[in-house]
């Protein structure tokens, strides 16, 4: 009986991925008693977006094989692809390390990072957050931990900063080592190795994803980053703006560069609209219309959506509660972008080859 299950579920396909659950090795734990069926699918992301669909087709496909009188149980789990080989002497746990990258400044990038990380979290999987912005730190205050100091803690001869952990995130910020009325001025290979220690000197342990969200521009910080580690893939933040468009495109154009081809997982247009909380149908198109999928098309990769304008977002951030931790269409928009994301992380690593530390000097 379990191999007719097992039949029937090859017709099940991943839609990701393209090939059918039983080939992919998704399906676990059969067991048939009397006339009930149950097993797990293995989802390659518990924010997976197309879990409810894959579940009802496994339904489906066996009650067509067996009868529409058996019960049939789908259990979702879930088990985090890799982008990177395990066996890396930095970060060995951490499965996926996500570059967030924006060109221009002021686009919100960081507040979007910060919500995609709780986002994430709130899914299931396990999530830490690098504030690569050394000049500008912005995740202490939109964590609402400025006062929280890393512990340092000694294993194996050597010391190891801790992350602050806040809402099940694990984060580190020069915002947490310096005070917060100072300012860091720094020269770039300075910035360039605080940041080097926060992805070599810090007790991560098992991540799915670590977002690195870095500073505006195209910088030593940046090369710094895809030098020290194989980075997954990068995620563009921009605002529909044309001058904030110029600077993406920048970004864009160089992760994609043939010395530095890290695959850029999508774009994301932040603050794609203007909707007033008392007209909440109601959108303005202030800074244009559809900059960022107009970038996505134009560069031929994934459109990850559009976060709105609205000022509840802005309060969230300065209160240190991340919008997406609240209820509503502005915490839907950042789980529909965070699923996306993750969908785009899966999809990269059954497609691409592991992506490689760059090694050449630039």
């Amino acid at each position: 009986m379990k191999e007719r299950v097992l039949k029937a579920l090859s017709t099940v396909e991943e839609p990701d991925l393209k090939k059918d659950l039983v080939t992919l090795n998704m399906i676990k734990d059969v067991e048939v008693v009397d006339k009930k069926v149950t097993f797990t699918v293995v989802l390659t992301t518990p924010a997976c977006p197309l879990k409810e669909l894959i579940k009802n087709n496994c339904t489906k496909a066996v009650k067509a094989e067996l009868g529409d009188d058996y019960e049939v149980e789908v259990k979702l789990t879930a088990d985090v692809t890799w982008g990177r080989t395990g066996n890396q002497p930095i970060l060995t746990s951490v499965k996926n390390i996500i570059a967030i990258a924006s060109g221009k400044g002021g686009v919100g990038k960081s507040t979007v990072t910060s919500n995609l990380a709780v986002a994430l979290q709130k899914s299931g999987a396990k999530v830490g957050l690098i504030d690569a912005d050394i000049s500008g730190p912005s995740i202490p205050v939109m964590f609402d931990c400025e006062a929280e100091k890393p512990m340092i803690v000694q294993r194996d001869g050597k010391n190891w900063i801790v992350p602050v952990e806040r809402y099940g995130i694990k984060l580190i910020s020069i915002g947490f080592l310096t005070p917060s009325e100072s300012a860091v001025v720094w020269r770039g290979p300075m910035a360039s190795t605080a940041l080097r220690q926060f992805i070599t000197d810090c007790d991560w342990g098992d991540l799915d994803y670590l977002l690195i969200d870095l500073p505006p521009g195209t910088s030593d910080i940046h090369l710094t980053l895809v030098q020290t580690v194989p980075v997954t893939g990068a995620v563009i933040i921009t605002t529909p703006q044309k001058v904030a468009l110029a600077d993406a495109q920048k970004g864009l154009s160089m992760f994609s560069q043939g010395q530095i081809n890290v695959p850029v997982l999508g774009v994301v247009e932040n603050m794609a609209y203007f909707t007033p909380e008392e007209l909440p149908n109601n959108k303005y198109y202030i800074f244009g219309k559809d900059g960022g999928k107009k970038l996505a098309d134009h560069n031929k990769v994934p459109y990850l959506g559009q976060i709105p304008l609205v000022q509840s977002i802005r309060e969230a951030g300065d209160s240190g509660h991340p919008a997406v931790m609240t209820e509503g269409v502005i915490a839907e928009a950042f789980e529909n972008v965070a699923e996306a994301l993750a969908q785009q992380v899966a999809i990269r690593n059954a497609s691409l080859a592991q992506t490689k530390k760059v090694e050449i000097k630039l």
